[in-house]
């Protein structure tokens, strides 16, 4: 905080609160073979952003999950750690079951689906019978050991995302989205008993309060 003289006054000038934005974008997976790597993130359908190196003795391998906004590097030189200890990396979706079919069907061994009642409850077999948010699990493993969860996440908990700011990362989560809002106004007729015309605004809101952790509209 500073003072200025205005005019005989003192005026009290505060700094902006406002913090500024850190943007998590790479995670380092350190890895033995990076050729092998190489072939398996990007055989997960990933996107290869870069491959570079510089010398005998550093090289780095950018890839990125689909819709992600945070990428991953391996490769050579680029950290100490030993290879296989990067665990439990999340990987959020929106439909677990289509995310693991989707793995499955390129080759990659994946846990069945199980899910938790409550923090520190054991896992139960198979998606969470309501489908709710962070409770259905399946996971695999780079062949390094390096380990990724799959999370579903369709709603998110209050506060975690910006209200005033509504963002869908890819065409897949976006339609998983009118998805859950077309089940969830199928049901809204059925209680009102009459079609709602107005069931694009009825779409809108209920995408926008589920995505904020709102409460969802009935």
């Amino acid at each position: 905080m500073s003072t200025t003289q205005i005019g005989g006054e003192t005026a009290i000038e505060t700094a902006a609160a406002r913090t500024p934005d850190m943007k998590l974008e790479v995670v380092v997976i350190p890895v033995s073979d990076v050729e092998r790597a190489k072939r398996f993130y990007g055989g997960l359908g990933w996107r290869l952003d870069a491959d570079f190196a510089a010398g005998d003795e550093f090289r780095v391998v950018q890839f990125t999950p689909p819709g992600s906004q945070c990428s991953i590097h391996f490769g050579k030189g680029v950290t100490s750690a030993a290879p296989g200890s990067a665990q439990r990396l999340y990987l959020v979706v929106s439909d677990i079951e289509a995310a693991r079919a989707e793995l499955v069907a390129r080759g990659v061994e994946v846990s069945e689906i199980v899910h938790r009642t409550g923090p520190g409850e054991a896992n139960l077999s198979g998606p969470d019978p309501w489908r709710r948010s962070y409770a259905s699990f399946a996971s695999f493993s780079d062949p390094d050991r390096n380990s990724w969860l799959l999370q579903e996440v369709t709603q998110r908990l209050p506060g975690r995302v910006d209200a005033d700011q509504t963002t869908f990362s890819s065409s897949a989560d976006l339609a998983s989205a009118l998805r859950r809002a077309a089940a969830a106004h199928g049901e809204h007729e059925k209680r009102t008993g009459e079609r709602d015309a107005n069931w694009p605004d009825w779409y809108a809101e209920y995408m926008v309060r589920e995505q904020a952790g709102k409460d969802l509209p009935t």
